[in-house]
């Protein structure tokens, strides 16, 4: 039988991780300003236009055109925020830059689970479930967390040439050269990942697939704004008419002025980073150092039963608040 002192504890622990998730779930839309956005899109929606006579009819027809391109392009994204739920392991491995079949990807986690679990049972001399449990945490997310970081940094640097390939494209059909052979200057001249990414744009145009939807593969591969923005001013473009160059000039504008928006976030959110980091290491560094005066005081919340609950509890609070503070810093622009 546990003893009233650990029941009482672990009720404790489990009522304040309640109440914290509870709090977490409910600060989350306020926090990451998801209901800023919505209000946003929906103020954008169903302009007021006037109907006139001659050039009034002929640019509120325009609008409502231009207003129904949207609409299906808004269904079309609600579309592919649902399916990146269900993101295949081929998707990962294409924008992660890598030409690996899945299945070997499955079988190097299969192999990462016996090596770890083996090396933590043999170097720490922990029971074997343990070992096991920690090899399986290994597998499953080591794997993982390098397919996230290599796409991030892939997706970096596409983002870093991206405004100046679009340029090309408008200088290019000022001085009258199609779509087509400006984005095949961009596939034989840019660097990777961009290069890549306008090659297989190039191939699928060869193939008779439409610049749109060539954009819209490009973007599943790419999951960047900016990219979905290419593709919806390009398929507002086909489907509306207009001037392409000025058009593509003013997405180019709009995309340095994100990567200026972007850099002064940074800076300026930088001193909350800080504090959330030291705030962070605070709690360790201090156990550290009680444990490097006086180590017989501070042991009893590893060999204690009781100073392992106080141990998970404290834990779970930890990283309830590192995710709080880490949604309070990012911000959405």
């Amino acid at each position: 039988m546990l003893s009233p002192e650990i029941i009482f504890m672990a009720a404790i622990v489990l009522v304040a991780l309640a109440i914290g998730a509870v709090a977490y779930i409910v600060l989350i839309p306020y926090l990451s300003g998801a209901n800023k956005q919505e209000k946003r899109i929906q103020s954008l929606k169903n302009p007021n236009v006037k109907k006139g006579s001659g050039g009034e009819n002929t640019t509120a027809n325009r609008r409502k055109k231009v207003e129904d391109t949207i609409n299906e392009l808004d269904a079309r994204a609600q579309a592919q925020k649902d399916a990146k739920k269900k993101v295949t392991m081929r998707t990962r491995l294409l924008r992660a830059g890598s030409e690996m079949d899945p299945k070997w990807f499955y079988v190097i986690s299969a192999l990462i689970f016996p090596i770890v679990t083996a090396a933590v049972f043999i170097l720490s001399g922990v029971k074997i479930y343990i070992a096991a449990g920690a090899g399986f945490a290994a597998a499953v997310g080591l794997p993982r967390f390098i397919l996230s970081f290599k796409a991030k940094r892939r997706q970096k640097k596409f983002l870093a040439e991206f405004p100046n390939s679009i340029d090309i494209i408008v200088r290019g059909v000022k001085t009258g050269l199609p779509v087509f052979d400006c984005i095949r200057i961009i596939a034989n001249e840019a660097a990777e990942p961009l290069k890549g990414e306008f090659n297989e744009l190039v191939e699928q145009q060869k193939l008779g697939v439409p610049l749109g939807k060539g954009l819209e593969r490009m973007y599943d591969r790419i999951p960047l704004t900016e990219v979905n923005f290419l593709s919806i001013v390009v398929t507002i473009q086909q489907q509306s008419g207009g001037n392409l160059a000025e058009t593509l000039q003013n997405l180019s504008t709009v995309l340095r002025e994100r990567k200026k928006l972007h850099g002064k976030i940074q800076a300026f959110s930088q001193e909350a980073k800080s504090s959330a980091a030291i705030i962070g290491a605070l709690p360790l560094c201090v156990m550290l150092l009680v444990y490097i005066t006086t180590p017989q005081y501070i042991s009893l919340l590893w060999t204690e039963q009781l100073g392992h609950y106080m141990l998970a509890g404290s834990a779970l609070w930890m990283l309830m608040g590192v995710l709080v503070m880490r949604k309070m810093i990012n911000f959405d622009y």
